[in-house]
């Protein structure tokens, strides 16, 4: 039985020479099914175990969506002021100067255009990360100027919502943000240009109550969360227990708000098939 008995006495290794595991190769979902980060990663961060869609970033969609990853940024650097001088545990200006230095991000969208299956695509990704996804004045002016992109080019526009809503700390310049976006992706359709809208977890609040329900087709993720208030605050403002699933895409697609739920690893194709049917484009294999 000496294998698990240590044998020899006053065996120890000093402090600089013990081995630490390094951080981020395996990932637990809710679930509780242990994955290798590395085979994750390989299957677009879907775990194979159960279909979780890990919680990813406009990084990650871009590289999924772009061919070979390649595209070209818009309004790369345009970021938030304060002219609320807002202040709650802290500052606003130091909120957001610690949310870019943690995420590198300038704020909670990204927008690019680049190929996708061969064919020109704008796309706008929220990215979680940064202040929860919050739609403030440079979200709503980065996904009016992708939109006035594709106006202006004629490309098709694809926005991915990630987002626990408006911004508070920008209060009415934030929900300006709904009318101003809203405005641009009527003046798409009336060019007759596609957009599509990618529901991912989360998807609420103005974020909701805007862009995120106005493509001409509506699409999302397995599972994700969709909604305006949250299930708590609908369970507590109704005095009623909700219906199981309430809230998840399945629940959404059931009732009659989004058009298909597509897993990311059909993402790109699916997205591709759609525009190429409604622009009468030749169909892809």
């Amino acid at each position: 039985m000496a294998w698990f008995k240590r044998t020899q006495k006053g065996i120890q290794t000093a402090t600089e020479d013990k081995k630490d595991v390094p951080k981020g190769l395996w990932y637990k979902s809710p679930t509780g099914k242990i994955v290798d980060a590395e085979q994750l990663e390989k299957n677009f961060y879907v775990s194979p175990e159960d279909g979780y869609h890990v919680r990813i970033g406009s990084k990650e969609y871009f590289q999924i969506l772009f061919d070979d990853n390649t595209f070209t940024e818009l309004d790369k650097n345009l970021s938030s002021k304060d002219p609320l001088k807002f202040e709650d545990k802290k500052k606003y200006v130091d909120r957001l100067k610690d949310a870019q230095e943690k995420t590198n991000l300038k704020d909670a969208v990204r927008t690019a255009v680049g190929k996708s299956s061969g064919n020109d695509l704008v796309i706008a990704c929220m990215d979680f990360s940064f202040i929860g996804g919050s739609m403030g004045s440079v979200v709503g002016e980065k996904i009016a100027r992708a939109a006035d992109y594709s106006l202006k080019h004629k490309i098709p526009l694809l926005i991915i919502s990630k987002s626990g809503g408006a911004r508070m700390m920008e209060a009415a310049l934030s929900l300006m943000q709904l009318a101003k976006t809203s405005a641009r992706l009527a003046q798409l359709a009336d060019a007759g240009i596609p957009y599509i809208s990618l529901c991912t977890d989360p998807t609420t609040g103005g974020t909701t109550a805007s862009f995120a329900m106005l493509g001409d087709i509506n699409i999302a993720e397995p599972g994700a969360l969709i909604g305006f208030a949250g299930p708590r605050v609908v369970r507590d403002t109704t005095g009623k227990e909700l219906p199981e699933g309430f809230q998840t895409a399945e629940f959404v697609l059931e009732h009659g708000f989004l058009d298909f739920i597509t897993p990311r690893q059909e993402l790109k194709r699916k997205v591709n098939l759609y525009l190429n049917l409604i622009l009468n484009r030749p169909l892809q294999n």
